[in-house]
């Protein structure tokens, strides 16, 4: 079986062993190389070409926010997962504009990171369920997307699998749900993506929410 190659970003190294110990164990992830800040990590990327980076925000010299920015336009093969302490929306939003596929906190248990980066790997979205209901407040106090959604402009099939990925369910998880083969639903998703003119699942979201397919709470 091929490993996820994964590279580690963090300033303190007593945490990048700590998740290379845990990581260790999952069975289908290595991790083969670390870095100590931004500028570490491009040069690491560039060298290993790994296919994950789990980047830390607060970092001295070249932060992961630039990180994630740089390694978006020059490494796009590679997926970058946020590990970060901050739930705040001043912190969760710039890092997923910038183009990471997902964002993990520091407490989440070791089984929703392995998650997160089995996710991020199989080019999906991960992001909790507390962090989706605060972009889903941060998106009702916006302006409506520039190219907003309309109610013809997707199928009732659609519509359904629009909510579900807007939910954070993942494409087997659709799939199941809606008694469809997975790739069904990846053919889905291609054709949403396409009409609605956007390319992740931030501005998804914000779709969902104009068509009134995702209420609060849910």
């Amino acid at each position: 079986m091929q490993k996820i190659r994964v590279l580690i970003v963090d300033d303190h190294a007593i945490l990048r062993e700590g998740l290379r110990a845990m990581l260790a164990l999952s069975g289908d992830i290595q991790v083969i190389g670390e870095a100590g800040d931004g500028r570490e990590a491009l040069q690491a990327t560039e060298r290993l070409a790994p296919e994950v980076v789990i980047m830390d925000m607060a970092m001295p010299g070249m932060d992961g926010l630039e990180a994630t920015r740089r390694l978006a336009k020059e490494s796009p093969a590679t997926k970058v997962l946020v590990l970060s302490q901050h739930d705040d929306e001043r912190y969760i939003l710039p890092v997923l504009r910038a183009g990471a596929m997902g964002y993990v906190l520091k407490r989440a248990v070791s089984a929703e990171l392995v998650t997160a980066i089995r996710m991020v790997h199989r080019g999906e979205c991960f992001v909790p369920p507390s962090i989706t209901q605060m972009l889903l407040h941060d998106y009702r106090k916006q302006e409506p997307p520039k190219s907003p959604a309309t109610e013809d402009a997707l199928s009732e099939r659609e519509k359904e699998i629009l909510k579900l990925v807007a939910e954070g369910r993942t494409s087997q998880e659709i799939a199941e749900t809606l008694s469809l083969s997975k790739n069904t639903v990846m053919c889905h998703r291609a054709n949403i993506y396409q009409k609605l003119h956007t390319h992740n699942r931030t501005e998804l979201i914000k779709h969902a929410v104009h068509l009134g397919l995702i209420e609060f709470g849910s």
